[in-house]
């Protein structure tokens, strides 16, 4: 089994002051400015990569203790016999020695990290996306719990019938990109100081 997992930290539960319009003919939906913050959660998300469905554990931290806990229910949830590759990124309490002393122990657990400043190339931070504009953005909540419960009436409905994420981007339509974000970045660091290029290392 293939999971996508990282943590959304920082996820706040903010009240707005009045009640928003929903969306109706001849007005968008409102919203207020102001808010009143009632304190946050850190969700952790374990997309399973074949099927889309998520694995969610909420925690009021993410230190390596909540990542740990977050790995024992994943272990707790995936049939005995199966394989369990990890897709997360470097953060430190992914790596941590208590972490990787539990981690020996659970021989089927295999963790595959994300290059530095590559958090995208991770699936689940598309799904943190869409539960960012669909339920955390969009919410009023009067307290963290409220918070908490509609991320996971979310949670339910999605895996009801999960849809699979898939790249729809052609590859080498990214590689000309970066390619000429290159370009572009070395012709303003190096022409007004040298007047040429040089080539790529």
């Amino acid at each position: 089994m293939v999971l996508c997992c990282d943590e959304k930290s920082q996820c706040q539960a903010l009240e707005r002051t009045q009640t928003g319009l929903p969306l109706g003919q001849g007005h968008i939906r409102t919203r207020t400015h102001d808010y009143y913050r009632h304190g946050t959660v850190t969700l952790f998300a374990a997309l399973d990569y074949l099927s889309g469905k998520v694995l969610a554990h909420t925690a009021n931290r993410h230190r390596h203790s909540e990542w740990l806990a977050f790995l024992k229910k994943i272990d707790a949830s995936v049939a005995a016999d199966k394989e369990i590759h990890i897709i997360c990124d470097n953060y430190a309490t992914h790596k941590h020695p208590r972490v990787k002393a539990w981690l020996a122990r659970k021989k089927r657990f295999h963790l595959h990290f994300t290059p530095t400043s590559a958090s995208w190339l991770n699936l689940v931070e598309r799904f943190f996306g869409e539960i960012t504009r669909k339920v955390i953005r969009l919410g009023s909540f009067q307290n963290v719990p409220q918070l908490v419960a509609d991320i996971f009436r979310f949670l339910e409905h999605h895996n009801l019938k999960p849809t699979r994420y898939q790249w729809t981007a052609d590859p080498q339509t990214v590689l000309d990109k970066i390619n000429r974000a290159w370009q572009a970045l070395l012709e303003e660091m190096y022409s007004p100081i040298y007047g040429t290029i040089p080539s790529r290392m």
